[in-house]
C-alpha cells in the first residue's frame, strides 16, 4: 500500500532534483534512497548490497585466492 506524505525542500535542492530526475520520478527516487535507512533489509537485499560493493568484492576475492596459493605447495 502506497502513502501520500508532502515534504518541504531547499528551492536550490528541488531544482537540481527536477532537472535530474524530472518530475514524474522524484517520489520513486526519493524513496530509494531512504528504503535502506529505514526498512529492514532481507539476506537478500544485504548480499545485493555486498555484491555492489565493489571494493569489498575485490578484498573478498584476494582472500580466497590467497588460499589457493597456500594449497599449491602441497602433496596430494
Amino acid at each position: 500500500m502506497r502513502k501520500k506524505m508532502m515534504i518541504t525542500l531547499d528551492e536550490a535542492v528541488y531544482e537540481g532534483l527536477f532537472r535530474t530526475i524530472g518530475k514524474r520520478r522524484m517520489s520513486q527516487f526519493i524513496e530509494e534512497l531512504l528504503r535502506s535507512h529505514v526498512k529492514d533489509a532481507t539476506l537478500e537485499e544485504g548480499y545485493q548490497m555486498m555484491a555492489a560493493d565493489e571494493e569489498r568484492e575485490r578484498e573478498a576475492m584476494e582472500w580466497c585466492n590467497s588460499f589457493t596459493k597456500d594449497m599449491a605447495n602441497e602433496t596430494r
